[in-house]
């Protein structure tokens, strides 16, 4: 549902006119789609500020309502994301909640994304290794019909979670 109002909320109107020599006789509206990137920044901004909250029923009248878990955080508002669990560690192995954790994993050095190894590592530091690597290259196509290749070989530097 949130991805819906977030898609409708930054939905634009756009207007064409269409009539002889620039005039504007017949006007010609329709609503128009945000960008993805729009609505992904949108969402991901809410989800930054994701309020943790509870479910509480009023005895009287059997109406349940999200409460913060703690008197010290801001009451969501109906335009807030909530959750009700923490997440679990991804870091970390857990084989009941069939979390793999991010030890042995391949990571990018020099990334500053969700793949580097600085975030991926989960402060754990990771370790380099060189492997030799073989692989098809300088492929031609032969007339007709086959592909040619060689068998080329260098080094990978690899970089893996501790």
């Amino acid at each position: 549902m949130c991805v819906r109002q977030s898609i409708r909320s930054h939905m634009q109107r756009v207007c064409k006119c269409h009539g002889m020599s620039g005039s504007c006789s017949v006007r010609v509206c329709w609503r128009k789609l945000p960008q993805f990137r729009q609505v992904g920044d949108s969402l991901a901004a809410r989800f930054e500020g994701a309020s943790h909250v509870k479910v509480v029923e009023k005895k009287r009248r059997r109406i349940k309502k999200l409460r913060a878990v703690s008197r010290d955080l801001k009451q969501p508002n109906k335009t807030d994301l909530v959750y009700l669990e923490e997440s679990p560690d991804y870091c970390e192995r857990n084989e009941t909640l069939g979390i793999l954790g991010t030890r042995g994993r391949l990571c990018n050095r020099t990334s500053l994304g969700l793949d580097g190894c600085r975030l991926l590592c989960c402060g754990r530091g990771y370790q380099t290794r060189v492997r030799d690597v073989e692989e098809k290259c300088r492929c031609r196509f032969v007339w007709c019909c086959n592909v040619v290749c060689e068998r080329c070989r260098y080094k990978k530097e690899e970089h893996i979670c501790n």
